[in-house]
This record gives structure tokens, C-alpha cells and sequence, in this order.
């Protein structure tokens, strides 16, 4: 248990029976009346967001939330599976666990995994990864860096807007939040 005054982005509470993580608090004191939490909780399972009011000093419930260092190494039918660095388990997480991440999710790479009494809650990826365009089409003659954008296939099979300059074969950095591109990777 925990008090409202121990909120801080990344707490996950425990709502009738629902795991809510912190995404923002704020306190507030008006002139008039007791004290306040404002807060924006996301469920950590849907992913819906939802604001709540909490009084200040209010008792919240925590949940226990494990992060890992893992390694992804498969794909396993539903399941990708991941390798704890420390002890070299495998744990199958499901695909509705990994959610649309996994359009930016490369073999062999490290990410954090959120457990809650062993069940896999979600996953965070690097803010952004280096991947490699497999096919765009070509840009047209007089095509500037400063132009429009054009769709290109990049090594995971996800779909990206690129510049109109760049060519098949040419490493970019996404953001995998949103999946923008954020520039080339020299090599």
C-alpha cells in the first residue's frame, strides 16, 4: 500500500482488480477545500486511458511489477519468445502482450519485459532502432531531401514514410513509439 503522495510516472496500481499504470500525476492544492491528485492511468492489459481524481494522503494499492532485461529470440507460432539475460530462461509472451511493437521487433534484441507474479504485462522497447529498408520504390529525378515522403519495407516487415531520396538497401533509425523516421544511419 502507498499513499497518493507516492505517485510517480511508471507506478503500477492495483484498481479493482484491473493493474493501472502512472502515465501522469499532478497535485493540487486549490484555495478553497482539501488538497488533490489529478492523474492519467492507462490499464496495463487494454491499453485504455482513463483520468482519476484521487484526495490527497488516499491509500492506493501498488502492484508488484518485475522488470527484466530480455532478449528476443523468436517467434513461436502466438508467441515471441524471450531469453532472461541473467539466468537464460525462455518465456513465451503473446502476441496481444506485445501489441504492436512487434512491427519494430528485430532477433536479438533487447528489451524490457513487466511482469506481475510471473505473468509477462508488457513490454518496452528501445526509443528507437536501427533497421534496414528491403524495398522501396525509387525516387524520381529532382526528388529534394526537403520533398514529400514515400512508403518503405523495412527488415521486419513494417511499413514507414521515408524521405524520397532514400534507396533500397539504406539503414534508418525509427522511433518505435510511432514508427517516424528520425534519419539515416551512416555506416
Amino acid at each position: 500500500m502507498a499513499t497518493t503522495n507516492d505517485l510517480k510516472n511508471g507506478l503500477v496500481l492495483r484498481i479493482d482488480g484491473n493493474l493501472w499504470s502512472v502515465t501522469e500525476f499532478q497535485h493540487v492544492k486549490p484555495g478553497k477545500g482539501g488538497a488533490f491528485v489529478r492523474t492519467t492511468l492507462k490499464n496495463v492489459m487494454t491499453g485504455k486511458v482513463v483520468d482519476k481524481t484521487f484526495n490527497a494522503g488516499t491509500k492506493v494499492e501498488t502492484a508488484n511489477v518485475d522488470r527484466r532485461d530480455m532478449t528476443f529470440l523468436y517467434r513461436d507460432g502466438d508467441d515471441f519468445v524471450f531469453m532472461d539475460a541473467n539466468d537464460y530462461e525462455q518465456i513465451p509472451v503473446p502476441a496481444q502482450t506485445v501489441g504492436d511493437q512487434a512491427r519494430f521487433l528485430l532477433e536479438n534484441q533487447e528489451v524490457q519485459v513487466s511482469f506481475n507474479d510471473g505473468v509477462p504485462l508488457f513490454i518496452e522497447m528501445p526509443a528507437s532502432v536501427e533497421l534496414e529498408i528491403t524495398h522501396t520504390d525509387p525516387g524520381l529525378q529532382g526528388d529534394r531531401s526537403t520533398g514529400g515522403t514515400k512508403p518503405a519495407t523495412v527488415s521486419t516487415g513494417a511499413e514507414i514514410q521515408v524521405p524520397l531520396f532514400l534507396e533500397t538497401g539504406t539503414t534508418v533509425k525509427v522511433d518505435t513509439r510511432d514508427g517516424r523516421y528520425l534519419g539515416r544511419v551512416s555506416s
